[in-house]
């Protein structure tokens, strides 16, 4: 059975391999997605940059393309799992999206809300969330000026993110004790597929998961049920490995590094790192990175692209300035050293979220393009935050679709295209994962591993 996940910025397939990612969804692009033989389908929808009102038209869009592509391949919607993918600490449209999708791909006897994300440090227990043992809502991430939330408990954050419309007590609880339970005995296991039997009426379940037996147990659960009952997820990457069930990855990590490109001495050729995402942890690695002999930062002018962007003719000043960052980067090249590509660090203050939003796809596109001019030059591209990847991967490289190949750390994909092996490969660097060092600990993978 294809799993098909609606994917809120192009990192939700850091647990999985050898699985499509759609940049678009006509029908080329879905035919050639479910033709190949892995069970899971991502579809970027990138709702994660877009408004509340954005983000619904954008599902009902992919929505809309999917079911007249089932209708003229003979497909039933019914024969098919749907997964909203979102971030692990809470960010995004996490009650809106999987609302849409009922809508759309339903009706779906219950939706799980399952964001724990074991290789970034999320776990859920008691209806809590956590990162790193610190509930999720007290992180920087509880405090995010778009997707910002007062709670950890998932119960209350549904509540709070429906405006109302959920109400806690109509929220189920699917606990450790009961999870542990069917792992260990076929009572347990038992107890497990009639708790799913009796769901209804698409209510909302909270998920606990500390382990990934938790989500494992659940998803063979599932599984066992999915003849007669049709059920929703909005969950991180973490429960898409339990679900797909995929095999321990043969690509080794010096099989994924040496997928850089080349030139014609067949010498590996060097890597350029952007970082577009502006959550403090980010800031953190790039201060980190910097310190590194081997990279040389080249910062992108915020304030005066800001400038610029409001005027009525700027497509001549966009372009002298990507003349003089494109000629920097590649004196930087020269100097046998890594450009390191980041925004300034300071957040601009906006008047609205939708202009913050706007801004940033913008800011985002100027620097897609700018680094899709020097991508002969370049052996990889290693991509910090979900916009900043997701426009590099349309606007800078103009791609349709491409290959999940595997991780090079933990949470850590590397992608290629699929019709072109010599594509040059890029790092999807979610901008909340690791610590302080593993930007730098990827750099230094991809630059000196193989």
């Amino acid at each position: 059975m294809k799993i098909i996940i609606f994917d809120d910025d192009p990192t939700g397939s850091q647990t999985v391999y050898g699985c499509p990612l759609l940049l678009n969804w006509d029908e080329e692009s879905l035919e050639k997605a479910f033709k190949q033989p892995s069970q899971l389908i991502f579809i970027l929808a990138n709702t994660r940059s877009l408004s509340s009102s954005l983000a619904d038209k954008k599902i009902r869009e992919i929505c809309s393309s999917l079911k007249r592509f089932f209708i003229r391949q003979g497909y039933s919607k019914d024969d098919y799992l749907y997964i909203s993918r979102g971030d692990s600490t809470l960010r995004g449209h996490g009650v809106l999206e999987p609302a849409t999708l009922d809508e759309e791909l339903g009706p779906f006897h219950a939706t799980f809300h399952i964001p724990a994300f074991f290789e970034g440090g999320r776990t859920t227990e008691d209806g809590i969330h956590y990162l790193n043992g610190i509930p999720v809502h007290m992180t920087d991430f509880g405090h995010d000026k778009l997707f910002g939330f007062s709670t950890s408990d998932l119960a209350e954050w549904i509540e709070e993110k429906s405006c109302g419309k959920i109400e806690v007590e109509n929220i189920l609880h699917l606990d450790i004790k009961q999870l542990d339970m069917a792992f260990d005995n076929e009572n347990g296991f038992e107890s497990l597929l009639i708790f799913l039997s009796k769901l209804e009426n698409n209510i909302s379940v909270v998920v606990d998961a500390k382990l990934p037996q938790h989500l494992e147990i659940l998803a063979r659960a599932i599984k066992k049920t999915s003849k007669e009952k049709r059920f929703l997820f909005r969950t991180a990457a973490s429960f898409i490995n339990a679900l797909s069930g995929l095999p321990p990855n043969p690509k080794s990590t010096s099989d994924l590094v040496s997928l850089k490109s080349r030139n014609i001495d067949f010498e590996y050729k060097p890597g350029l790192i952007m970082v577009g995402s502006h959550v403090q942890l980010a800031t953190d690695q790039l201060e980190t990175l910097l310190k590194e002999k081997f990279c040389e930062g080249l910062e992108i002018p915020v304030s005066k692209l800001a400038d610029i962007f409001v005027l009525d003719d700027c497509q001549q000043l966009i372009l002298e300035l990507e003349g003089i960052l494109l000629s920097k980067i590649e004196s930087i090249l020269d100097r046998k050293k890594i450009p390191v590509l980041y925004t300034t660090r300071e957040e601009m203050q906006f008047s609205s979220n939708s202009e913050r939003m706007n801004f940033g796809l913008e800011l985002a596109e100027f620097m897609a393009i700018l680094v899709g001019k020097i991508t002969k030059k370049l052996g990889y591209i290693i991509s910090k935050g979900g916009i900043t990847t997701q426009l590099l991967l349309q606007k800078g490289l103009n791609l349709n679709q491409v290959n999940l190949q595997g991780q090079i750390l933990p949470g850590l994909s590397i992608v290629k295209s699929m019709s072109d092996q010599d594509e040059l490969p890029v790092i999807t660097f979610p901008g909340n994962l690791g610590n302080d060092k593993t930007l730098l600990q990827s750099f230094r993978l991809m630059e000196f591993y193989c």
